[in-house]
């Protein structure tokens, strides 16, 4: 437990200082990819982790709703992202990290708490202000896949034009971005596959 703890420490350390440093890079030039090494690691450590199958399932609920709001984003369908903001707000203020160690459950409640705000926002601004929004749940769900882990395999996906750089994650390999939607819906990068 010890190793995963310092494991998800230094994971989140790289992820901030890649998303600093490619807010610094040239906006035109994607970000190099990200090591999956460390990530890997930690994944791999899932095992030995205590996450009661409710757990699991609240999770995997978060990641359903997320997905669910990507693909309206996706379709430029700003009535269904609103209504899907307020459902993923619902299931972010249901989980409960009571299960994990009391380090995780802090990083757990604050992404929780960060993320049901912009969900809220989302279900209730126009297509413009629900992307901005969704960058940002995209980085808490991301957060919460590295301490909770999946039973499904995810890929991150990276959209160098958005807003000086972008990642979301998908179910697929395929590029479908919810930040530009049918403006530009296969602009972007498979970064890594997450399992």
């Amino acid at each position: 437990m010890k190793k995963l703890k310092m494991t998800v420490g230094i994971l989140v350390m790289t992820l901030t200082l890649t998303a600093i440093s490619c807010k610094d890079g040239k906006k035109d030039e994607p970000a190099a990819p990200m090591s999956n090494e460390m990530y890997q690691e930690s994944m791999d450590d899932k095992d030995d982790m205590a996450m009661s199958d409710n757990q699991d399932a609240k999770a995997e609920a978060i990641l359903k709703d997320y997905f669910n709001l990507k693909d309206a984003l996706v379709g430029d369908d700003n009535d269904k992202a609103k209504e899907l903001g307020a459902t993923l707000a619902s299931t972010f203020g249901n989980f409960d990290a009571s299960s994990y160690s009391d380090s995780e459950q802090q990083e757990l409640k604050d992404i929780m708490e960060d993320a049901t705000e912009h969900a809220e926002h989302i279900s209730e601004s126009d297509i413009a202000h629900q992307r901005e929004h969704f960058k940002i749940i995209s980085k808490d769900v991301t957060d919460m896949v590295a301490i909770t882990g999946t039973e499904n395999t995810l890929y991150q996906l990276f959209c160098p034009m958005y807003d000086g750089g972008s990642n979301w994650l998908s179910m697929s390999k395929d590029v479908k971005n919810p930040y530009y939607g049918s403006k530009m819906l296969t602009c972007g990068e498979m970064q890594k596959e997450i399992n």
